[in-house]
């Protein structure tokens, strides 16, 4: 079986299209398949239309989510949800081309274990974000301890065997292109052009995406913690040199000056303080050992709830079947 997991929050004006783009393509391949969608406690009508979808096709399962956690909450949901020898991970926006899941399964065929879609090039209405992007992954290939493939995003395939390892990882904060990369299993790369949104807004505020490149950088670097040793070593080098030429001189611009750079190394002292806090943090989370997210109920067909339970090592009486039969 194919696995497609998809998460979801607030898209019910793009969701039929969604499940139909994905249906199409899922259709070309010659594998039994599932699309598991993950309902990120959207506050619109999107859990109604995909229990409507579950009800219609015996492909469709639900995981319905306590609460919103988050992209990386959903996208572990479904990671732990999805049944198939191969897992297909994508945006539930239709930025990532459902056209391109023929692609990533020939890969996977072909022998490798982890598929990753690079993107050759990308339409943005968002200007901002459309500069952002190129900016943060030269950060990152820069800053990265581990080469990842940069212009990546989650859309890929993981085989069984790579997304068990992966859902085997237990850190909270969880950068998936460099994971993908990190657990090290034989890799193929797919090309394709993003696409701008269908329909809507985009549901990732500017601050989770700040987040979300803090967590990739803080995952694969300790080049920032270095940085501050050095700019700690430079701040005290120069407030020495400060004191000692303030002492001998009486030069009024001088002085000026001296405040000036005084203030200066004060705030990148408070800079050196705040990257420490941003890995302190991580490290409290990882301590606390909390779940990604809650599942609160799976919805599955009777055919795919039955497989489920009736596989080893899997925790019976978790799935909920939503329309039983008789």
């Amino acid at each position: 079986m194919i696995s497609v997991v998809i998460p979801i929050y607030n898209e019910q004006e793009i969701l039929l299209l969604l499940h139909r783009e994905v249906s199409h393509a899922m259709r070309q391949i010659d594998e039994s398949w599932e699309v598991v969608y993950v309902n990120d406690g959207s506050r619109d009508s999107s859990l109604d239309i995909l229990r409507n979808l579950q009800a219609e096709d015996p492909h469709v399962v639900v995981v319905e989510l306590s609460r919103n956690w988050g992209h990386m909450g959903a996208l572990w949901a479904g990671m732990q949800s999805a049944l198939g020898e191969a897992v297909v991970l994508m945006d539930g926006d239709l930025q990532d081309p459902p056209q391109v899941i023929p692609k990533l399964v020939a890969a996977w065929r072909g022998g490798a274990q982890v598929v990753s879609a690079v993107r050759r090039s990308r339409q943005e209405s968002r200007k901002l974000l459309g500069l952002l992007f190129p900016l943060f992954y030269r950060i990152l290939g820069a800053l990265s301890d581990f080469p990842i493939p940069l212009n990546s995003g989650i859309f890929g395939l993981l085989d069984r065997q790579a997304l068990d390892s992966i859902n085997e990882l237990r850190e909270r904060n969880r950068y998936l292109p460099g994971l993908r990369a990190w657990i090290g299993y034989r890799t193929a790369i797919v090309y394709y052009d993003r696409q701008d949104r269908v329909g809507g807004e985009g549901k990732l505020t500017f601050l989770s995406r700040i987040k979300y490149a803090t967590d990739a950088i803080t995952s694969f670097s300790y080049k920032p913690l270095r940085l501050t040793f050095v700019l700690g070593g430079l701040s005290f080098l120069g407030s020495v040199a400060l004191a000692i030429s303030g002492l001998i001189s009486h030069n009024q611009s001088l002085l000026y000056a001296m405040f000036a750079t005084m203030a200066l190394l004060f705030c990148c002292g408070f800079t050196c303080l705040g990257i420490l806090g941003e890995y302190l943090g991580r490290v409290y989370d990882e301590v606390r050992r909390r779940p990604l997210s809650v599942i609160n109920r799976i919805y599955r067909s009777d055919a795919l709830y039955h497989q489920l339970n009736a596989a080893p090592g899997r925790r019976k009486g978790t799935i909920e079947n939503a329309f039983p039969t008789a």
